[in-house]
């Protein structure tokens, strides 16, 4: 196991590197730059930005002082506002860590719950129901949703404020961010469920008489989680930084609005250490994800 682990580590590595690469050289490749304004700035001011930020060197050697900073923790100062990078993400990732972690749990528990019952009830009336909201929350874009929702709530009725910092303002960005890994989850828990009620050891349990409460929990439920597991490693780490949308929608300062507006302040280091910043938690998610697999069903072996 720890030679997987090393193997996975070794990867993921890779992984990374890759993504910076690409990111920066397809960043640079657009044209304009960071400090390209409707005013024009003097030649002077423009060559002084430029050495300032070491834009006036070639590209492969800024991509290599980049990397020697990323290397010591220093993803630089924003280009727009000179602050640094890491105090940015420090005050923005805790706001979209509590939306998003509050959004998966919720979707997760309740995509679970939902798709277990519909799997059990098969082509019963909440069988039904619970197929076509999950089919509907599926079809249904999260900026469209969230759209829906601060109009209906927030405008029309009143009873959320567009803005505030109290826990009321989480509960719009919630449902907008749950709604669609809850239907995807249920419509992937009811197919495990499903299968896993199909195969021989629960009928062979069944016939032993087990009782249902523990053959559906200890037997089938247990082995239909590891779709749904495979599912929530990457969707975790896209919620908490890729909610970017919502995140605008409801002016919630979390490191995804802040992506969005350094996309469009051409804001170079800013993009650039949100990607890297997702990135790796893209991949450390999947790692813990697959090292869960063991927990859930001890026959998986790691080689």
């Amino acid at each position: 196991m720890t030679r997987y682990i090393l193997k996975r580590i070794g990867l993921a590595l890779l992984t990374v590197f890759l993504i910076c690469v690409i990111t920066f050289f397809l960043m640079n490749a657009i044209p304009g730059g960071p400090f390209n304004k409707e005013k024009a700035l003097s030649e002077a001011t423009m060559e002084a930005l430029n050495a300032r930020y070491n834009l006036d060197k070639p590209l492969t050697t800024q991509f290599a002082l980049y990397m020697k900073g990323l290397l010591h923790g220093d993803f630089g100062v924003s280009l727009k506002n000179g602050r640094e990078i890491k105090d940015i993400i420090g005050e923005s990732f805790p706001i979209s860590c509590r939306l998003g972690l509050t959004a998966v749990f919720i979707a997760l528990i309740l995509g679970t719950v939902f798709g277990s019952l519909a799997a059990l009830m098969r082509n019963k009336l909440p069988d039904r129901i619970i197929i076509f909201f999950s089919t509907l929350f599926t079809a249904v874009p999260s900026f469209v949703l969230a759209t829906l929702l601060l109009l209906v709530f927030s405008i029309k009725l009143g009873w959320v404020p567009v803005w505030s910092a109290t826990e009321t303002h989480y509960t719009l960005p919630v449902i907008a961010l749950c709604a669609y890994p809850m239907a995807y989850t249920t419509r992937l828990a009811k197919t495990s469920m499903l299968d896993a009620l199909s195969q021989d050891y629960i009928r062979t349990a069944k016939a032993k008489g087990v009782m249902k409460w523990k053959v559906i929990f200890k037997h089938a439920l247990r082995n239909s989680l590891l779709p749904v597991i495979t599912y929530a490693g990457p969707e975790i780490a896209y919620i908490i930084t890729g909610s970017m949308v919502v995140e605008t929608v409801f002016t919630v300062g979390g490191i995804g609005s802040k992506f969005v507006s350094a996309i469009s302040n051409r804001d170079y280091t800013m993009i650039m250490a949100t990607t890297i910043f997702l990135a790796t938690l893209m991949v450390v998610a999947n790692l813990l994800c697959d090292l869960m697999y063991k927990l859930v069903d001890p026959r998986i072996k790691y080689e």
